[in-house]
């Protein structure tokens, strides 16, 4: 990861609904957003390494590298 971008909800949208693919992290776990909550600012996401899904703080989303 060549650098750490904290992310706002307007690009956690932008990366779920791309169709490229994007390196996201939350607390250094590779993770997949699979829906985001405007009401609360928080993103359902699952942790791939764990196969675990949960809701957690856009904010505290980092985005890495477009895989394309």
């Amino acid at each position: 990861m060549k650098g750490v971008f904290f992310m706002d909800f307007q690009r956690a949208q932008e990366i779920l609904n791309s169709s490229d693919t994007y390196e996201v992290f939350y607390k250094g776990k590779l993770v997949w957003i699979k829906g985001l909550k405007p009401e609360d600012n928080t993103a359902d996401v699952e942790i791939l390494s764990e196969k675990i899904r949960t809701s957690v703080p856009v904010e505290e989303l980092t985005e890495g590298e477009n895989l394309h």
